[in-house]
């Protein structure tokens, strides 16, 4: 009795101490989805079934008896959970195995009672079958394990014996599968093969290893915190799942409000736009150059927009062009460039723009400013970005000192095309300027 109570014990210490340190070893592997602090990883299970000598595993004659019974058997077991896949504990099992044969007309019987049985088994959790809820309902898993049983057989056949209470070790392997009722309690259903060292398991030490089998259903109860899910039964997909979708949530929630912020910057820019291109006071200088803004109706204004002293005396005169005025104008239309999709010239621009301002100043020329455009896009924009490039480059020259009133700006969008705008060259020529001195 001595030895049993001391076997036992140690055995309740390696399953403490197995559990320590895969405890640590999970613990030093924190998950982002879940923590182990909010579930349940201890519980208890008792289970009852069948206990018989008959195996998949045993041969045609299923061993020294080829007749199986069955007996009612009991068990429990202790277990902890380390991580949603894997759990450690230790089981207990006792009951009767009984079988018989019938050779030369003569029958015999064996039966061995197992006085207690302890054993540490992996618990694995082969899948997890919930894919929507963190909690799963279905969790089929497997076990292997070593164990120690006492156990005493009896046989009524010739050369069998009544071996006592006998010490053994033997290996439990299993499989099963658990449903979970609530958060606290499963349905264990499984069936476990235990394969004994001892030859004499069934009283007669003859053939391979003796082997035996226990079909059970039982209950497990989680221990821990009330209304809190076991670890066992926590799914990482199902959490996966839910940080995704929570994630794409906020993604798009972000997108929209960029987009919104990205629209409200474009009303801005096209507002203020507007109103620096403008003309307020009609003196035919757009707001952002003129720098005498609120000036009277029908007031002679200069470049900048600011009343001349004495207005300029009209002078009808003949207009004539020479060669080289007309150079400068193609040097001018030849250089000039915009930022894409806008009407902001270009910096390389302005020396030339400034021949043709100082040429306008100089002769006192009237020019025409035509914006055209490729039929890329719709007609609206496209007549709005020629118009408003002809009147950037008027104010341009304005602010160089030309007579406004001496400057037409007109957009025509895609409609007077010079080249087909089915090729890249065909458009490239189509965006255009065109300026003509009078």
């Amino acid at each position: 009795m001595k030895s049993k109570i001391t076997k036992a014990a140690m055995i309740l210490s390696l399953v403490g101490l197995s559990s320590q340190l895969f405890a640590q070893d999970a613990d030093s592997q924190t998950s982002e989805s879940f923590s182990k602090k909010y579930f349940r990883t201890w519980s208890i299970g008792l289970n009852g079934g069948m206990l018989t000598h008959y195996t998949p595993f045993n041969n045609k004659n299923h061993g020294n008896f080829n007749t199986p019974y069955e007996s009612w058997g009991y068990g429990g077991y202790i277990k902890k959970q380390i991580v949603p896949g894997f759990g450690i504990q230790a089981d207990f099992l006792g009951g009767k195995v009984r079988g018989a044969q019938v050779a030369g007309g003569t029958k015999s019987t064996f039966e061995s009672k197992i006085d207690w049985s302890a054993a540490i088994s992996g618990n694995f959790t082969i899948a997890n079958m919930s894919l929507n809820q963190k909690r799963n309902f279905l969790s089929p898993y497997a076990t292997i394990g070593a164990g120690y049983m006492s156990s005493a057989a009896s046989t009524d056949q010739v050369g069998g014996v009544n071996t006592g209470y006998k010490e053994n070790w033997f290996i439990p392997v299993g499989a099963g599968f658990k449903l979970g009722l609530s958060k606290g309690v499963n349905i264990d259903l499984g069936y476990t093969v235990n394969f004994m060292k001892s030859t004499d398991f069934d009283g007669v030490s003859m053939g391979s290893n003796d082997r035996f089998s226990y079909a059970h259903a039982g209950l497990e109860i989680a221990l821990g915190r009330k209304g809190t899910s076991q670890l066992q039964n926590f799914s990482p997909i199902a959490a996966l799942r839910e940080e995704s979708a929570a994630e794409s949530a906020a993604l798009r929630k972000a997108l929209s409000s960029s987009e919104e912020n990205a629209r409200r910057e474009r009303e801005a820019l096209a507002a203020k736009y507007a109103q620096e291109m403008g003309d307020d006071d009609g003196d035919g200088v757009a707001n952002k150059f003129d720098k005498c803004p609120g000036t009277a109706a029908n007031t002679v204004v200069d470049g900048a927009g600011c009343a001349l002293k004495t207005p300029a005396p009209v002078i009808q005169e003949k207009v004539i062009i020479t060669e080289a005025d007309r150079r400068v104008v193609d040097e001018a239309i030849k250089n000039l460039e915009f930022d894409l999709g806008k009407s902001t010239i270009r910096e390389k621009s302005y020396a030339t723009l400034n021949r043709v301002a100082a040429l306008l100043v100089e002769k006192n020329f009237s020019l025409k400013l035509a914006g055209h455009t490729d039929n890329t896009g719709s007609m609206a924009l496209n007549l709005r970005l020629s118009k408003d490039r002809a009147e950037s480059i008027k104010s341009y020259l304005v602010g160089q000192g030309a007579n406004p009133s001496r400057i037409e700006a007109t957009g025509y969008g895609p409609n007077q095309p010079i080249a087909s705008n089915k090729t890249a060259d065909g458009r490239q020529k189509n965006r255009r300027v065109e300026f003509t001195l009078y």
